[in-house]
């Protein structure tokens, strides 16, 4: 899941700087990201 998230992170990032930022694409980073936190919380991982 963790891997998953960076790699979202990168694909977002890499839009962002070539075809300009994306508030939705940021929005479903940053869910993703809380459900990584999340998971790793309650041990999932």
């Amino acid at each position: 899941m963790a891997v998953t998230t960076f790699a979202a992170l990168v694909a977002v990032a890499t839009y962002s700087v070539a075809l300009g930022s994306n508030g939705w694409l940021w929005f479903g980073w940053v869910v993703l990201g809380l459900l990584t936190i999340g998971m790793a919380a309650s041990g999932n991982i």
